[in-house]
């Protein structure tokens, strides 16, 4: 009798935490996904929710020996250009990040790849030449020679004509076909600034003698040159209607007549301007110093709009999205995406060195931009391309043309 009393009691008790554990499960409201089975084949797990794509997120690096100070220049077919300390010029799928070939230079690229119109690639090295690329194969068509070290990027001109600066003083004219001299102009300094050509033809560019020179872009003759006072290493850019803007050593960005070569206005930052400047598609100059800043200047006036403080120096050239976000690099080892309106932060991206080289904007809004820590980067952004305006980067274009439209 005991015993039976004790049986109907233990299935009394098993029925009551069955009960018990039936109402937890209901009471949490969860549904425990169901396993296909031989007696449920169609039972099957929840979908995952998939989480939206975050700007600033990693899509690929790429990695090379050395150094990537180099800007990146963009081919029409999505191919991304860059030249690394290692000595070497890399083409490199945009989407996936696999090498499609390298090109091996003499010394370090410091210069940005220039694409023509046919797709050859031109870059610069300080092995004192100028180099023209087969860009399908990475098989060099004709390699021009000066006399001191090439850092300035190439510009190309409507006709095909190449411009690039070298530490011997000069800015060559070249054939882009066949890589033969047309002129060369000779200034007082060294020429590490990356030249512009204005709609008119006129070529824009700095040297060392603290000057910026306008020269007639067919014969190699000075239009006019306006003094700073220091060296001009800043790459112009040019507004829409023809003002040239250029940063130089003594700290301030100036706003200069493109006919004239007289002043229209003058910004003072705290530091040393080696970044070249970019012009948004509301007139907007955007453009970084060494006091650690990104400066948003009136195009018109000069008057500051916003500075955003960066952690470290800034070297590299800002470049603007399409909606209207702008990208800067810093020695703090980011990337800023910075709201051109605001100047409010609205990410960073963090390498693992210094950021000289400047961002570049694919078609789709991908960002890429090179490293001291020897690696190419592409990051996702919320731009839809290139900003519609003026100079929207260094080079004026994702090609790096260095020309107006």
């Amino acid at each position: 009798m005991l015993a039976e009393s004790f049986t109907v009691g233990s299935r009394y008790m098993k029925q009551i935490l069955l009960m018990i554990a039936g109402v937890a499960v209901v009471g949490c409201g969860k549904k425990e996904p169901v396993q296909p089975t031989a007696t449920n084949p169609e039972a099957t797990n929840p979908e995952p929710t998939k989480a939206k794509a975050t700007a600033g997120v990693k899509l690929w690096e790429f990695e090379t020996e050395s150094d990537v100070v180099s800007p990146p220049a963009i081919g029409s077919d999505g191919t991304v250009y860059v030249g690394s300390v290692d000595y070497k010029l890399y083409a490199i799928n945009g989407k996936s990040g696999v090498k499609l070939w390298e090109f091996e230079t003499g010394h370090d690229v410091h210069s940005s790849p220039a694409i023509g119109s046919d797709g050859t690639v031109y870059v610069g090295s300080m092995d004192k030449k100028l180099y023209a690329i087969n860009p399908k194969s990475g098989v060099k068509l004709w390699e021009f020679e000066t006399e001191g070290v090439v850092s300035s990027s190439p510009a190309i001109g409507s006709d095909g004509t190449v411009y690039v600066g070298s530490v011997d003083y000069k800015l060559y004219a070249i054939n882009g076909k066949s890589g033969d001299k047309l002129w060369e102009f000779r200034t007082g300094g060294r020429v590490s600034s990356s030249p512009a050509i204005g709609s008119d033809g006129t070529v824009y560019v700095g040297s060392w003698d603290k000057k910026l020179y306008a020269i007639n872009g067919k014969n190699g003759v000075k239009l006019w040159e306006f003094a700073t006072e220091e060296e001009v290493s800043s790459s112009p850019a040019i507004g829409s209607d023809g003002t040239v803007y250029v940063g130089s050593m003594d700290q301030k960005l100036y706003a200069i007549n493109g006919k004239s070569g007289v002043k229209l206005w003058e910004f003072e930052t705290g530091g040393l301007v080696h970044s070249s400047p970019a012009i948004g598609s509301d007139g907007t100059v955007y453009v970084a110093s060494w006091d650690r800043k990104l400066y948003a200047i009136n195009g018109k006036s000069g008057v500051k709009l916003w500075e955003f403080e960066t952690g470290g120096l800034v070297h590299s050239s800002p470049a603007i999205g399409s909606d209207g976000t702008v990208y800067v690099g810093s020695d703090d080892k980011k990337l800023y995406a910075i709201n051109g309106k605001s100047g409010v932060k609205l990410w960073d991206f963090e390498t693992g060195a210094e950021v000289y080289s400047s961002p570049a904007i694919g078609s789709d809004g991908t960002v890429y931009v090179g490293s001291n820590d020897n690696k190419l980067y592409a990051i996702r952004s919320d731009s839809k391309g290139l900003a519609k305006s003026p100079w929207p980067m260094r080079g004026q274009n994702a090609r790096h043309t260095g020309r107006t439209k």
